[in-house]
């Protein structure tokens, strides 16, 4: 009896010293903010249709919880510098891709799966459309950055997130933002 009423106001406690921090929460904003600072990490020399190629991405654009729906949207700006014939032809890139995000609890980050091409256009030497084998050479890029770096990762440096990273966590999207809520 004792143990259980011990198990139930240690419960209570911990109940107690989440208070005020029910949740963590960031926006379009935050998630975008550290997502471009990752952007060296997205520059690969590979090869598209036999000939060299190195793609870059300038910018992201982040887009949490589009139409209430769980997922985030990410706008790539990117380019690729084709090399043929001892000459360089410029590409510029904008993809837009989505992908379901969830909570790693032991690595305290945020990655995504299910990621899936929405648009693609590309813009070289007077050709503006949809290149798919660029497209599919961007998507794979991309696809291997995502499941290796998190878009999100909690600091635990700071004491209130290791705190908060110490808890079994639930990750809600909503328009404009993801919010992390403990599942006790």
């Amino acid at each position: 009896m004792r143990a259980l009423l011990l198990t139930i106001s240690l419960l209570l406690t911990a109940c107690a010293g989440t208070q005020g921090m029910s949740f963590y929460s960031f926006s379009n904003s935050d998630l975008g903010s550290v997502l471009n600072q990752q952007l060296p990490k997205l520059t690969k020399k590979t090869s598209a249709m036999g000939l060299p190629v190195e793609f870059a991405v300038q910018d992201v654009n982040v887009n949490i919880g589009p139409n209430m729906r769980d997922v985030i949207v990410l706008g790539f700006d990117a380019s690729a510098n084709i090399s043929a014939f001892s000459l360089s032809y410029p590409v510029g890139l904008a993809l837009e891709i989505e992908g379901s995000p969830f909570y790693d609890n032991k690595k305290n980050a945020i990655f995504l799966r299910n990621v899936k091409l929405l648009d693609s256009q590309i813009d070289a030497a007077g050709f503006s459309g949809n290149l798919g084998v660029l497209n599919a050479e961007a998507m794979s890029i991309i696809n291997a950055f995502l499941a290796v770096n998190p878009v999100y990762t909690l600091n635990m440096n700071d004491p209130k997130m290791a705190l908060l990273g110490s808890l079994p966590l639930d990750l809600k999207v909503s328009e404009g933002a993801i919010r992390l809520i403990p599942s006790l």
